[in-house]
């Protein structure tokens, strides 16, 4: 089984890309976390952590793991500290230890922060970090969500390079794409936008995978 690095482990969309790994018979999730009190929630489950700060070093956490997917966000906060330079360093550890993918939780606009009327420093984070995995020679794939609900997903989505509208898209969906995005086949070196559509998640993927 593949060692899959969550960074961001802690954070709402973070929780369900664990727990699917937990039930994959492909992955077993090691989750990143920041603090010692954080561990216990995954010890309990019998999960594997890694401590350590998007803040701080982070070049020791990809070692002996197979393939990363960066859920982590500031929520707005720190979107430099934490979208863009943490996402930055995490990459900069996975070509270090020859990662075999790198998935990125980017965002719908990252593409054109520029156009954005709301949230353009968070994109602009967003957009430098997707920028800097395109060119870090890692194998990689770009998500990018319209807004995020905590409504159940439903497996159904539509999904594009370029959507050319905006939506909404349950993270239980999300989480869902990024852990089939982990797969060495399902969309190499791609980016593309995701919303909840009509078209199962599966069928979708392999819409994007055989372009």
């Amino acid at each position: 089984m593949e060692k899959i690095l969550v960074v961001g482990a802690t954070g709402t969309t973070g929780k369900k890309i664990v727990q699917l790994l937990k039930s994959s018979t492909y992955f077993e999730p090691i989750a990143m976390v920041r603090k010692e009190s954080q561990v216990g929630q995954f010890s309990e489950q019998k999960i594997k952590t890694v401590l350590a700060d998007l803040e701080g070093d982070v070049s020791l956490t990809t070692i002996n793991i197979d393939k990363v997917v960066f859920a982590a966000g500031s929520g707005g906060k720190k979107v430099v500290e934490i979208d863009q330079e943490g996402a930055k360093k995490m990459i900069d550890a996975s070509k270090n230890n020859n990662i075999k993918k790198f998935v990125m939780l980017s965002s719908m606009g990252a593409d054109q922060p520029e156009k954005a009327s709301e949230l353009r420093e968070y994109l602009k984070a967003k957009h430098n970090a997707d920028e800097y995995l395109k060119q870090s020679n890692l194998p990689y794939a770009i998500v990018r969500p319209g807004a995020l609900t905590n409504n159940q997903g439903n497996n159904k989505i539509e999904i594009g390079s370029h959507l050319n509208k905006s939506g909404f898209i349950s993270r239980e969906d999300v989480a869902q794409v990024l852990t089939r995005m982990l797969h060495d086949d399902a969309a190499l070196n791609t980016s593309f936008e995701i919303l909840s559509g009509d078209m199962l998640i599966g069928k979708a993927l392999d819409s994007i995978s055989n372009h």
